[in-house]
Parts: C-alpha cells; structure tokens; sequence
C-alpha cells in the first residue's frame, strides 16, 4: 500500500508533541510533555510525550504509541488516513498508491487480480490476505444490492440501507465457488493459497476448493487500523450454525478483536463508558439507535484481551447479556478473566436483560431511552460474584459459609487492586460471619498482606538482564553487535523477556540500516505486529523516567556484565547437579575456571 520508507521518513520528520497538542493540550516537565490521559479518565497526568524519541506512554492505562497510532487511537481513523492526515500537516506528498478502503466507502472499480510474485514461496504477505478480504468484502456487498431476500431479511430486522451501508454488510450467496467472480485467478495455487490462508475457502481431502460462506449475510471485522480481518456469517433462515465466523488466521484472532471496536472507540471515550453485548445484531441495532459505544464480542467469551483494549478506552464496561443461564455463564467468565487486570477506579457492570429479550429486540420495542435507564440498572462485580457464589449456597449452614470461603479465595487472589481487594474481604466477612482478623487467618498469603493494617509494601523486583538489554537496543539500536549471539543463542530460557530479546536481535540483524542509522522515531514503530508488542511498549516507557545524567554506556556494560554473571552461575549450578564422579576432565576444568572468577 504505501511504502515503508515513506512512512519511516514521514516518522522522522514529524514532531509527536505537534500531533497531540492539537488534539490534546500538552504542559512541559522536565525533558517530556505530560497531559491526563485522553484514553481514559484520570485526575493527574501520567500521559507522558517523549519530544527525543517520538513515542507517548499512559503510565495508568498503558497506551503507548507514535504519531499515527495516536490518531488512530484517538480519532478513530485507518491507518492509512492517519498517515495521510499526518502528511499534509507538513506537506509531505504521498508517493501513488492504493489505500485500504474504509468499510464505508464504496468503489466501483473492478475486482483486482492478487499478486502472483510469490509463486514459489510458503509464506504470504499480510498486505495479499487484507487485500484478498477487502476484495471478498466488496463482492459480498455487491451481492446484498441485488437480493431480494438478503435486503427482506434485513429490512425485516429493522436495518436502513444508511446502516447497512456504515456496517459493510454483505451477503454471500448459495453456490460453491461464487468468489471465482471476484477472483480471476481463484483456482490458482498462490490465489487458491492466499484465499485459504485468509479463511474465505477451504479444501478438501481430495484438493477441491469451496466457498466457506455460503447463502449468508456477511458482517465484516475491522482491526483497531479498520482494515478488514475477517468476516461473520449469519443464515437468513433457521439453520445451523446460526453464526459462522472465519476461522483463526495470520490476521485474525478471535480471542483478541470485538466487532465494531474500530468504529466504537470515539463514542465510548464521549459516553464514558463502554457497552458488550453478544452478537452483532445487538451491536448494530443499538447503533441504529444512537447507542454507539457498543462493542461484540466474536462467539468467544470475553477475553482479558477484550478487556484491555476496552480499559484502555474507558474506565467503565457494561456487559449485556441475556439473563438465561448461557448469558450467566457468559459473563462469569467475564468476570473470572477481568479480575487480574483492575485497578481501583475501574468499574465493571453487568445487566441482564428481561426474559426472551436482548438488545436487538429490546431497543426495537422500546427504543434508546428505555434502554440507557436499564443500563443505570446494571450491578457492580462486585455484587454479582457474591450474589453468583451465595445463589448456590445455604449461607445459614456452617458448612455453607464455609464452602462460600473457599470459593472465593482463588477468585480474590486475583484481584491486584488494593482497595477493591479489601472491599471484597470486607463482604466475604460479613457473608461468613467471620470477622476480618480471623478470616485473614485462613487467607492465602496475598490476601492475608492486603487484609493486615500493618502490612509492609512488597519488594521490588529486581530489573533482569534481558530486561535491561532490550531497554538499551530500544533506545540505542547500533550497540546491538556488541552482544553475542553464540553464548545467547544457546541459553535454554523460555521466559517472555528473553524470547524478546532474541526477536529484537534478530530484527536488528535482518535490518542493519536500522542499526548504521538509528531512527529518531521509536524503534516499536518497525514492531507493530510483534506478539512482544507490548512487552516492549512497557519496557521503552522506563526510559521516560531517565535523567539526563545517565550513563548509558556505563549501564550497557552494566548490562552485559549482569548477563555473564547470569549465564556463569546458571552453568555452576547445572554442573554441581551432576555427580563428581560422572563429570568429564573437561567439565572438571570448565567448574574451576567458573567458580574461580
């Protein structure tokens, strides 16, 4: 689409605090910007804006980004119009290219061939897979204007051509091989392969390829850069499954999307909230209605990925589900997933609807009103985990307030927020009739820290070596050669920040422009599909904490020499695990050499 290069040099030469300030009001402190977080809601600033290396990091909610992921962050555009955006700010021309298409745009252009240069290759590019779906998206959507009973259907779901239009939404009709229309090369290997790989067919034992949606009404999915990663697929009639989703790809993962987030997040940062449902009717519909902060999730349980994207967004989640028992169970596990990820100010609600209703029919019948005066009525977490556990339970037995005790201690031994943790005990107190002192007795040890008055803060964690590394080649990417890749390449560790490191090395060897000529933008702006994405993000926020009177080549060597030591007594330790007698002559001299540094 648009060039790598154009977008490193664009990076290059606009200036971060610029972008924000006109969006956001920035205060200088020290060698940085601050403002309070536009992502969530917060009384002091812990938005902080590096000026040196081009990044912003939210200390509270944990966005972190350059200049075009801030615009997509917070103005909701694509990727390719925030980059257009940030262009003409300084007049920089974008070379000719074909930009992603907005779900809302419509185009008559004819169907493009994919690209046929990888003929030979296993791997396919992620451009070929978001242009072969956007391709799918505009055939399906060419395909709803001309069925009367797609456009019955959703008429008589209550949806205008308007909303129709705004969603994307398509239909795919009966028939095996319909994409062969849309395709030109549909039955070629590297089509048939990047068609495959983007879930649109599939292939049998016997090497014949089918359409995988077929006779329904298709639903695109949007990433946070609004490109297209996939689909849903809902019959028109009563038939099952009722909804097909396309199956894990390169790009697209159930567990991490919601449907609807790309377009939702403005409306949930101006309504102050946002609104889970389970279907993407449900969402549509109350967008139909002016409830557009509502986000679905995609025939998976909520996941703490779900849940950190909406945080970071909002510091209230309202999950509507239905009240029948797969929408209990629906939202306990909501529940169980987002315990780990609270902080206190953060809210979690849940509202279940009246029997035989849910958002869709709700909002049809009643309208917007009527529904945002139910959702004043939805309870906290924390009334409805005891009220879950309690409904189960004789709590005028002794062996039934017990049982609620050990219930509930694996699920607050989740919960890392120190005020809600203790609200928690508070109620589990009053529930068990144990008073505080005593139930802190039975708590594991976490808990009974957090329930004790005199309670010591916990020690810090020491900074690893690799930690520490990674921080350094974040900010200094030319020292990566002085590290060597024998001794590291041959260390059997498995923990995240290793595994990070090695990746970053890898990248630098693979791009040693980048190491001749550090960027003066943030290195991340080249990882933005690394799976240790945030993992860095978090370890480059530390730097915004540097004085300028570090030394940074002293705490490189620091470094190093933390990494030897690391690696000799690891080695120490796996030799004295041997019997003396079993140890070669070698191992011998090597257990000499080692303990005697």
């Amino acid at each position: 689409m648009i060039p790598q290069q154009f977008i490193d040099d664009l990076l290059n030469r606009i200036d971060i605090v610029d972008t924000i300030d006109r969006h956001v009001p920035l205060k200088k402190a020290g060698a940085n910007y601050v403002a309070c977080c536009p992502f969530h809601n917060e009384k002091t600033p812990s938005f902080t804006v590096s000026p040196t290396k081009q990044f912003y990091h939210c200390f509270g909610c944990g966005a972190h980004g350059n200049s075009i992921n801030f615009l997509i962050e917070y103005s909701g555009l694509s990727f390719v119009e925030a980059v257009q955006d940030l262009a003409s700010f300084i007049g920089m021309p974008i070379p000719e290219s074909t930009p992603e298409l907005r779900p809302d745009q419509h185009t008559r252009d004819s169907f493009s061939q994919l690209p046929q240069n990888n003929q030979h290759s296993d791997e396919i590019a992620l451009s070929d897979l978001f242009n072969a779906l956007r391709i799918a998206a505009r055939y399906y959507r060419e395909q709803l204007k001309i069925s009367e009973k797609a456009i019955t259907y959703l008429r008589n779901r209550g949806l205008s051509g308007t909303t129709a239009a705004k969603f994307a939404i398509g239909y795919a009709p009966s028939g095996w091989q319909n994409l062969a229309t849309a395709f030109p090369d549909y039955a070629t290997a590297t089509t048939r392969k990047i068609l495959s790989q983007a879930g649109l067919i599939f292939i049998n034992e016997d090497g014949k390829q089918y359409d995988r949606f077929r006779d329904r009404i298709m639903f695109p999915i949007l990433n946070a850069k609004g490109q297209i990663i996939g689909f849903g697929g809902r019959v028109l009639a009563n038939e099952e499954p009722k909804y097909l989703n396309s199956p894990e790809t390169t790009v697209f993962e159930k567990g991490r999307e919601l449907y609807n987030f790309f377009s939702a997040r403005r409306a949930i940062r101006e309504a102050d909230h946002a609104l889970v449902v389970e279907g993407y009717m449900d969402a549509i519909a109350l967008t139909e209605h002016g409830i557009d902060y509502a986000v679905a999730s995609l025939g998976t349980a909520t996941t703490g990925f779900h849940i950190q994207k909406l945080l970071r967004q909002t510091d209230h989640i309202i999950f509507s589900f239905d009240g029948d028992r797969a929408g209990r169970k629906a939202a306990w596990r909501a529940l169980e997933n987002s315990l780990p990820l609270l902080t206190d100010g953060k809210l979690l609600s849940f509202l279940f609807l009246p029997e035989e209703e849910d958002p869709d029919s709700f909002v049809r019948k009643h309208g917007k009103e009527a529904f945002e005066r139910l959702l004043k009525q939805a309870i906290p977490l924390s009334e409805f985990l005891f009220k879950e556990l309690c409904a189960k339970l004789d709590l005028q037995t002794s062996e039934g307030r017990a049982k609620l005790i050990s219930e509930t201690k694996p699920l607050l031994q989740q919960v890392t927020a120190p005020a809600l943790s203790l609200i928690l005990l508070k109620r589990l107190s009053e529930l068990s009739h144990i008073n505080p002192s005593d139930l802190a007795e039975i708590l594991p040890h976490k808990l009974r820290q957090q329930a004790s008055p005199n309670r010591r803060p916990p020690r810090p964690q020491p900074v690893t070596p690799y930690r520490w590394l990674i921080l350094m080649l974040l900010h200094h990417p030319d020292r990566h050669n002085r590290l060597h890749r024998d001794s590291i390449g041959a260390m059997n560790e498995s923990t995240q920040e290793f595994l990070a490191l090695k990746m970053l090395l890898d990248f630098l060897d693979q791009h040693p422009h980048l190491t001749r000529h550090p960027p003066a933008t943030s290195l991340l702006a080249h990882l933005q599909e690394s799976p240790y994405r945030t993992l860095l993000e978090n370890i480059e926020s530390e730097t915004l904490k540097w004085d300028d009177a570090i030394d940074l080549e002293a705490e490189f060597s620091g470094a190093l020499e933390k990494l030897q030591q690391t690696q000799r007594k690891k080695r120490i330790a796996e030799l004295y695990s041997k019997p003396l007698n079993l140890l070669t002559e070698e191992e011998k001299r090597e257990l000499q050499q080692l303990s005697s540094r």
